[in-house]
């Protein structure tokens, strides 16, 4: 069976399942409901929104909710798929990345930042955000957040900054002894960080572990007890039953893992 695709996300959720994880949206947890064994899923809709559609569809019919962060731009940007996902009962976020658009001027970024909010709001009353990694942009988009603070613009959360970043000292002020263990599917693989040019953290949990592809990612569930809380990125592009994306998905990303590794050697 092949990986990433539909067939096998779906086996990854009744995985988590099977181990005794909840699911959660980033913005329940940045309300505090979060609790016990957990797992927050977060979807990057960087590319074909309509693939997005498609592992949202299968999470509502397990009883799961998500958070689906969208670009602006128009391959992400696709109203009738937001209002769709939104309305299966998923969380709506704005995936941001005007630091690069504007060329690090960040009072144009801002500018454009609250525009885009705004339209996004327009689907859904979008609390969290999530930072878009523009690998080929030297210009980060986190450091927007350097001159401005996104709650004064009624965001609630980031991962970057509220989760990843700030887990250990959530814990600590929580009582909490879970531990916190990020995964990405960046590269189209779980262990891709030598070609993760943003998407880094220094708590990721990931210590010993060698988890490959899905499978591997399964068989670590199903065999390890564990009392940790997962932050788990996808980005759904990746993740097709159909036999001719599934393919080409794979040639680009293969294209794209070459440039990555090149920058990554270079920063």
């Amino acid at each position: 069976m092949n990986d990433f695709t539909l067939t096998v996300y779906r086996q990854l959720l009744l995985a988590l399942r099977q181990a005794g994880y909840s699911f959660y949206t980033f913005e329940d947890w940045c309300d505090g409901k979060a609790q016990g064994r957990y797992v927050i899923l977060r979807h990057d809709v960087d590319l074909k929104a309509a693939n997005s559609l498609a592992t949202a569809q299968v999470e509502a019919e397990l009883g799961v909710r998500a958070s689906y962060y969208f670009r602006i731009v128009p391959q992400s940007n696709q109203p009738e798929i937001i209002h769709a996902i939104g309305a299966l009962g998923h969380e709506i976020g704005y995936h941001y990345e005007d630091m690069s658009l504007f060329k690090g001027d960040a009072e144009k970024a801002i500018e454009h930042f609250k525009h885009q909010l705004a339209h996004f709001r327009r689907f859904y009353p979008v609390r969290t955000i999530c930072m878009h990694g523009s690998p080929t942009s030297k210009w980060d988009n986190k450091d927007l957040w350097k001159a401005y603070d996104y709650r004064d613009f009624g965001i609630v959360g980031e991962p970057y900054f509220d989760f990843l970043s700030t887990f250990s000292l959530w814990k600590e002020e929580a009582g909490s002894e879970a531990e916190m263990v990020y995964f990405t599917d960046t590269a189209r693989m779980w262990d891709g960080d030598k070609y993760n040019v943003r998407d880094k953290t220094a708590q990721s949990g990931r210590a010993g572990l060698r988890i490959h592809s899905t499978f591997d990612f399964i068989q670590w569930l199903e065999t390890t007890p564990v009392n940790n809380v997962l932050m788990i990125t996808t980005h759904p592009q990746r993740w097709t039953n159909s036999s001719s994306q599934w393919v080409k998905e794979l040639l680009l990303q293969t294209l794209k893992n070459f440039v990555k590794r090149w920058i990554v050697s270079r920063s």
